[in-house]
């Protein structure tokens, strides 16, 4: 009997649920439904948007739908009741690429203004005022005109014709609604050799960028791990560069390494380091040669993956310190009793502890520098070899106009976002033991 009981007991928990459990599940899917649909409305809105821009030919100007535009004003000089006035509409078509079709021009005639003529294609009910125009050509330009004569309550009126605004119908072709879709413009940019040297850019800042992050991080947790005097000032100083204000800390550093004012070539020169001074953010490459061989050192480029590795390294240095506090001391204490160095120590008992939220790290500030913007837009603009994938997307979208090229480019940054995350994820390192 105790056998069977122990039998049952051991088998677990019967499988599947309950009625009750089921209805308690789909109260919480129910409850919960909301903020999932919030989530993909904020997520999966823009990202779905991004992907339906970028297999169209769309334009700047596309994102405001092809109509004809009118303008409204008086004609003529009338001074006194009676005299003759014209009122024109000046209308034109907006796209210069798609033909508006079934278009009418719906207005209210001014108070104190009779018409007695008007144009063939226009209709005339008490003071409604109705054209047909019908199609009109892409870059069309017209005009409508209505011929009569005024008085007095028209004279005395400020800018009569404003009273009512003029309604514009009509029926078009909207690039951005349709159905028609094209890869042209992934064509267009992988067949350019420049979008290739953008993106080995892109990987060459977000790589050191992301490593110097956090070998900076990881030798401030280090230096900060033990305890001395200050050492809860100096905590809070070394967060300085990740709490700033980004325009703050840019402008600091473009006016400290200006080549006219800056400091930083003031003392290089001073002290005979250099004979000229360095344009740092605006020099593409400084020439040497190495054992007869000619190379280039990309300047501006590691330039400002130093300052994205100063402004970032706070982040890593807050995770991996508080690592580093929840590892137990006994196994340092026993280490240094077998004679370990410090370094052999750091090696062999503090590194593989800090696997995990290293590999962490590298993955967020991967993602996050491989999206960086306003670093290197306000550095350098995207100039002297600095021009990364993000900055092409701004460049194409609106230096240049071409929304499509530049959601092309945006698909691509998370084409290679995604890979990059779900290959890291499946290879990273683990700590120990886990």
């Amino acid at each position: 009997m105790n056998t069977k009981t122990e039998a049952d007991a051991s088998s677990g928990p019967p499988k599947g649920i309950g009625p009750m459990q089921r209805r308690e599940m789909w109260l919480a899917y129910l409850m919960l439904a909301p903020t999932f649909a919030i989530i993909l409305m904020i997520v999966a809105g823009p990202l779905l948007a991004n992907f339906w821009i970028s297999v169209k030919p769309v334009q700047l100007a596309d994102l405001r739908p092809p109509t004809v535009l009118v303008n409204e004003r008086v004609r003529g000089r009338p001074n006194a009741p009676g005299d003759e006035a014209r009122l024109e509409y000046r209308l034109r078509n907006s796209s210069q690429d798609e033909e508006v079709r079934n278009v009418t021009l719906s207005d209210v005639v001014p108070d104190g203004f009779t018409v007695t003529s008007h144009s063939e294609n226009c209709s005339l009910k008490g003071a409604a005022l109705t054209c047909d125009l019908g199609t009109v050509a892409p870059g069309w330009r017209g005009d409508v005109e209505l011929v009569g004569t005024v008085s007095q309550a028209f004279l005395d009126a400020n800018r009569p014709e404003r009273g009512s605004e003029p309604v514009i119908s009509g029926e078009a072709n909207n690039v951005l609604t349709n159905f028609e879709f094209t890869f042209e413009n992934f064509s267009r940019i992988f067949s350019a050799d420049e979008f290739w040297s953008v993106l080995r850019i892109t990987f060459y800042y977000t790589i050191f960028g992301t490593g110097g992050a956090l070998v900076l991080g990881l030798f401030a947790a280090q230096l900060l791990n033990t305890t001395f005097p200050g050492r809860g000032v100096l905590r809070g100083l070394f967060l300085f560069p990740y709490v700033s204000p980004v325009i703050a800390v840019a402008f600091t550093w473009v006016v400290l390494f200006d080549p006219f004012s800056g400091t930083l070539n003031a003392l290089l020169t001073k002290m005979g380091v250099v004979a000229d001074p360095i344009n740092f953010f605006g020099q593409r490459a400084i020439e040497f040669s190495v054992l007869g061989i000619p190379m280039e050192f990309p300047l501006a480029l590691t330039t400002v993956i130093a300052f994205e590795a100063w402004r970032y390294f706070p982040l890593s240095f807050l995770f991996i310190l508080a690592r580093m506090q929840s590892i137990n001391t006994d196994m340092y204490e026993a280490a240094e009793m077998d004679g370990a160095t410090p370094l052999q120590q750091f090696w062999y008992l503090s590194l593989p502890q800090l696997m995990g939220i290293l590999s962490v790290l590298f993955l967020l500030r991967f993602i996050w520098t491989f999206n960086k913007f306003d670093d290197i837009f306000l550095l350098t603009g995207g100039n002297a070899g600095t021009r990364t994938l993000t900055v092409d997307v701004y460049e194409q979208g609106f230096a240049l106009s071409n929304l499509g090229a530049g959601a092309a480019v945006a698909v691509v940054v998370f084409v290679v976002l995604v890979t990059f995350a779900t290959l890291f994820i499946r290879f990273s390192p683990k700590e120990e033991g886990l």
